[in-house]
């Protein structure tokens, strides 16, 4: 079995988005003089990888902790879009990702991930991209980038209006290019609107060798 970690690494003063509260990771207890390690972890749900649930920008009153497990696992399909600043429908897309999918999609913007431009010159969905995934039903998104659209955020209150959830600041899609994988995003059993969290892709053999 071959699995990919698509996660980017918590650790003390990881990158946040602006006007967010930095992340915290202390060491507090020390082998040396406490008997044992202890570290704490101060983060907002919306930091590093994370996946955001309708709860965030909607009405709904459903935490992440309460949707079912299945919804975070499955047959992934990834979209290569690096280069384009605004990210189309394209009629192929139509025949290739399925009913209940998870689409990825690979811009390359994982690379900037630390610097100054990293959370504001990000590519975009555009609405019919949007409005594609509200017909097949897709149950969740993930990109490699910090958010997919900008402020006043139309994209995201779309698809969380309609339950499709949004996997934020991926990274290592590149290698995941016409690769058949599952994925597996599995959120904290946190009663909160979001929730930081390890993906991994699993690469599903060629039958064919």
């Amino acid at each position: 079995m071959k699995l990919i970690d698509l996660s980017h690494v918590i650790d003390n003063n990881m990158p946040v988005y602006p006007g967010d509260s930095p992340a915290c990771m202390t060491q507090d207890k020390f082998l040396h003089s406490d008997g044992f390690n202890h570290h704490r972890l101060a983060i907002g749900m919306h930091t590093g990888t994370h996946i955001d649930a309708p709860m965030h920008l909607t009405d709904g009153r459903k935490y992440i902790n309460e949707y079912g497990l299945d919804i975070f696992c499955g047959t992934a399909k990834v979209l290569d879009v690096k280069g384009e600043p605004v990210i189309t429908f394209r009629n192929s897309f139509d025949g290739w990702i399925q009913k209940n999918d998870i689409v990825l999609f690979y811009t390359g913007h994982d690379e900037k991930y630390g610097t100054d431009g990293y959370f504001t010159d990000h590519p975009a969905l555009d609405m019919n991209m949007v409005e594609f995934f509200v017909e097949k039903n897709v149950r969740l998104i993930g990109l490699d980038m910090p958010s997919p659209d900008h402020d006043p955020f139309p994209v995201h209150w779309k698809l969380l209006e309609n339950d499709i959830l949004i996997i934020e600041n991926l990274r290592n899609l590149k290698e995941l290019r016409n690769m058949a994988i599952r994925l597996y995003a599995f959120p904290l059993n946190i009663r909160a609107d979001a929730s930081i969290v390890r993906v991994v892709a699993e690469i599903i053999p060629d039958p064919a060798g």
